[in-house]
């Protein structure tokens, strides 16, 4: 699987999904140097894939590596969030 890439001009992370060229997206904006997580997208044809955790995960390292912290307002990475408490280092609000 691809990885994830961060583009901030399109204000989201994208993940390209077996060299198709369709891709699961993670919205945000920054708001006072923090990451927030609006909105995520995984095309219904790779639901159940692993492909939506996949994504988080690279957004949450991302985000780690960019010294950010990160608010949850999207209910898909919250509930990721919820199983994955390996990122309460960078999660906020």
């Amino acid at each position: 699987m691809s990885e994830v890439i961060d583009n901030p001009a399109q204000h989201r992370f994208e993940l390209a999904i077996d060299g198709s060229e369709d891709a699961g997206e993670a919205y945000y904006r920054i708001e006072d140097n923090r990451v927030v997580l609006t909105h995520t997208i995984v095309p219904q044809t790779f639901s159940g894939q692993g492909i939506g955790s996949h994504l988080a995960r690279g957004v949450f390292d991302a985000t780690r590596a960019s010294g950010r912290k990160a608010v949850l307002r999207c209910p898909f990475m919250g509930a990721f969030y919820a199983r994955h408490h390996e990122y309460s280092d960078i999660v906020v609000g």
